[in-house]
């Protein structure tokens, strides 16, 4: 098997997530499904799942660390990530150097970082950290480089899914 069906085949399972200490999304094309809506006045929006914000606030509560590393400056970001509690950074055409600062600011290690991503620009970060992470439909540079892979797409549940495999390592069910 070949190709993006391989990579389906990875799918977590619990030993990969030994080690891990932080979780790090990006934004456009994980927690959305890489679509933009744009007004007739330029503002922005996006669709984004419920169960992926339930996942991550469960995640959060248990006082997992999560952070949003985006490339885009966006309220829209912004304003999710304060909905769902979490830390965000954007506004970052080097996402490494953003991924490295955040770590540093947190005292983990890269190979204590999970990495969820989709696209080019993730592709730095998903190769120096510990837990690369690819939603199922990620680009194939970025499925190649994944140790994971969810079943589900971008915006449509692989965030949950994503917390759901830590809250099972965590023994929260």
């Amino acid at each position: 098997m070949t190709g993006l069906k391989a990579h389906r085949r990875r799918v977590a399972k619990g030993p990969e997530l030994s080690g891990i200490r932080i979780l790090i999304f990006d934004f456009d094309g994980v927690m959305t499904d890489n679509r933009v809506l744009v007004m007739e006045d330029g503002k922005e929006g996006v669709l984004c799942n419920r169960s992926d914000g339930l996942g991550v606030g469960m995640l959060r509560a248990k006082g997992f660390p999560i952070v949003v590393i985006s490339t885009e400056t966006n309220p829209v970001v912004s304003a999710r990530c304060k909905k769902l509690k979490i830390p965000c950074t954007q506004g970052h055409e080097d996402k490494l150097a953003a991924l490295k600062d955040v770590l540093d600011e947190r005292g983990f290690a890269l190979s204590e970082a999970a990495y969820v991503g989709n696209d080019l620009n993730d592709l730095p970060c998903m190769r120096v950290v510990g837990l690369p992470i690819a939603v199922a439909d990620a680009y194939p540079e970025i499925l190649a480089v994944s140790k994971l892979v969810t079943k589900r797409p971008g915006g449509f549940g692989a965030v949950r899914e994503v917390t759901d495999m830590f809250m099972k390592h965590l023994g929260s069910y």
